[in-house]
């Protein structure tokens, strides 16, 4: 799958897909992106975002796929980031969306977004009510990793959530609280997903997510979530909520290879925001036709044009 031999790729584009080093390979979802790209006669190299023998400018274009170690080393993510030239995403939206502090830059810009709240190290917390549900992350993280759901009428279930701050606090590590919304259970999670096309970031698919957050985070022994994935088709209201999200991104949605909108269902049965991915989403392009194509034109409309 790695490919260090120069000679034979002479001539064609380069590309980087960018991983970390406790996961050389591409995940399944996208090893589907490889046999497109290569009947596109583009050369692939996996490489880890902080392998020291990597020349990453010798790369006509760098795409962050699984580089899924960053949320505890952000500080070096991020001046590893800095250096690379032609990155996608790019290095000021990568910058802006690994802190789940952008959440509250969208709502402010007029994007239903689940209401969140903010506990900064050091800070006490005292639990927003005395029933209902809670889901506590940590500003900088990735996917459902130091996450828990805890039912705040539970006096033990409000303990645990006191000592899960108490663990991101004494790692200096920033968390959001946010409550739990009820249509995870049934409808699910719906991830609409965009990628560029002939005309900019346009929708390409949508699947549903089911509950992943069974109850508290128990710490690092804890179990695993398993992710229960469908295909779905997006409604009217989902994409109308994606694209005004989308519309706020910093400097535009024009300059992004990807973008991962994640909705749930309000309370009022209208879609909210929980999460825009820009940074190193999972793409499920194995749950749609032609979706693998689609990523592999995107990356092409990305490649610098030749002079």
């Amino acid at each position: 799958m790695t490919d260090h031999h120069h000679q034979s790729t002479r001539g064609k584009p380069r590309v980087a897909l960018v991983t970390y080093a406790g996961h050389r390979d591409l995940e399944p979802d996208d090893q589907l992106l490889l046999a497109p790209l290569a009947g596109r006669g583009v050369a692939v190299t996996v490489a880890a975002w902080d392998d020291p023998a990597v020349d990453w400018a010798g790369y006509d274009l760098v795409v962050l796929r699984s580089p899924w170690d960053y949320p505890l080393r952000r500080d070096e993510f991020m001046a590893w980031v800095d250096t690379i030239a032609r990155l996608v995403n790019p290095a000021d939206v990568v910058r802006w969306n690994t802190d789940k502090s952008y959440l509250g830059e969208l709502s402010a810009a007029g994007v239903p977004t689940v209401p969140s709240g903010w506990v900064e190290p050091g800070e006490s917390w005292t639990p927003p009510a005395t029933h209902g549900e809670y889901v506590i992350k940590p500003a900088v993280s990735s996917s459902s990793r130091d996450t828990g759901r805890y039912d705040l009428a539970d006096p033990e279930h409000r303990e645990l959530a006191a000592a899960h701050l108490r663990r991101l606090s004494d790692a200096g590590r920033a968390a959001m609280v946010q409550p739990y919304l009820a249509a995870v259970d049934t409808a699910g999670e719906t991830s609409l997903l965009f990628l560029t096309g002939p005309d900019g970031l346009r929708f390409s698919h949508a699947i549903r997510k089911g509950p992943m957050l069974t109850g508290p985070d128990l710490g690092p022994d804890g179990l695993r979530k398993v992710l229960d994935i469908s295909a779905r088709t997006a409604t009217p209201d989902q994409l109308a909520v994606a694209e005004r999200t989308l519309a706020a991104v910093p400097g535009g949605p024009e300059r992004l290879l990807y973008a991962r909108v994640d909705l749930i269902d309000g309370p009022d049965g209208s879609p909210v925001l929980v999460e825009l991915e820009l940074t190193e989403p999972s793409l499920f392009v194995g749950y749609a036709d032609g979706a693998p194509d689609r990523f592999a034109d995107a990356v092409l409309a990305h490649l610098p044009r030749p002079r």
